[in-house]
């Protein structure tokens, strides 16, 4: 069976799937995005997700393609014509089509939604080896928080990661604070306390972030929202990213140098297994 989008109001085969090139997304991406994980047939987390977009459209003062419940119907319904199981919603929303002008006019939405086949089971043997990451300077705009289709300095960034042998870049300034990764949100275990970057601009408010954090709140671990430094991450007891592909997978190496011995530390083990139960209690779901 071929895959199928949704383009502005028509699910078509994926092959045939088009925007038109004066789409504002294309020529200025002047667009946001969100991206959902769908277990067992059934999306994680997707108020959140659902939530997150409405407060980026109205950041960029871009319209509703259309009315939440309908948005919620059309992108339910794309999962089941694609025949998902575990896979990954992505859904984009331009300002609209329209003459290539900087200035912003009143113009109506474009929506996209595409449904692509994930292995979230091979992510269980992620969680168990680990990941390497490295720093790289932070060369993105300063609305970080909103997550808009603008992604070159976080390719570059993970592009520079990956010729380095790392998985993940940590995305730092002059003074190599850590704001967060190319793709996930970075977080390190020191004296007994989780620790992650605070909401603001510098940071994407990840909806797999929120949802770890209460997950650790639950488990009674101490949390500490505040910037750390590459330095004091080498440092650390443990280190892990979060994103919806990433549920909780630890980074064993920063900069070529182990953290927690080059394995899994005993805290992200148990916040990992406390995503998997919670994934399957939405869901259903168990790797």
């Amino acid at each position: 069976m071929p895959r199928l989008a949704y383009v502005d109001g028509r699910v078509v085969p994926l092959a045939d799937a088009r925007v038109s090139v004066e789409d504002r997304g294309y020529q200025f991406a002047d667009a946001v995005y969100e991206v959902g994980a769908v277990f067992a047939g059934r999306l994680f987390d997707w108020p959140q997700h659902l939530a997150r977009l409405t407060r980026n459209l109205s950041a960029l003062n871009i319209a509703m393609p259309m009315a939440a419940a309908a948005l919620d119907l059309q992108a339910r319904r794309l999962i089941a014509l694609n025949r998902a199981r575990e896979a990954l919603l992505y859904i984009q929303v331009s300002r609209g089509v329209g003459r290539r002008d900087h200035a912003v006019t009143p113009m109506r939405p474009v929506l996209v939604m595409t449904v692509r086949p994930f292995d979230f089971a091979g992510r269980v043997a992620l969680q168990a080896k680990g990941i390497a990451v490295t720093g790289v300077s932070d060369q993105r705009w300063g609305r970080c928080d909103i997550k808009t289709v603008g992604l070159l300095p976080n390719v570059l960034a993970k592009a520079a990661a990956k010729a380095g042998g790392a998985a993940e870049a940590w995305l730092v300034d002059a003074h190599e604070t850590v704001a967060e990764g190319g793709s996930t949100n970075a977080w390190i275990v020191a004296g007994g306390r989780l620790i992650t970057h605070p909401l603001s601009a510098r940071i994407l408010p990840g909806v797999m972030r929120a949802t770890t954090l209460r997950l650790a709140a639950e488990h009674q671990l101490a949390i500490e929202e505040r910037p750390f430094t590459l330095a004091e991450a080498r440092c650390a007891d443990e280190a892990f990213v979060t994103s919806t592909t990433n549920p909780v997978v630890a980074v064993v190496t920063l900069d070529g140098q182990a953290i927690a011995g080059g394995i899994p530390g005993p805290v992200t083990r148990r916040l990992g297994q406390a995503m998997w139960g919670e994934i399957e209690r939405q869901t259903g779901y168990r790797p």
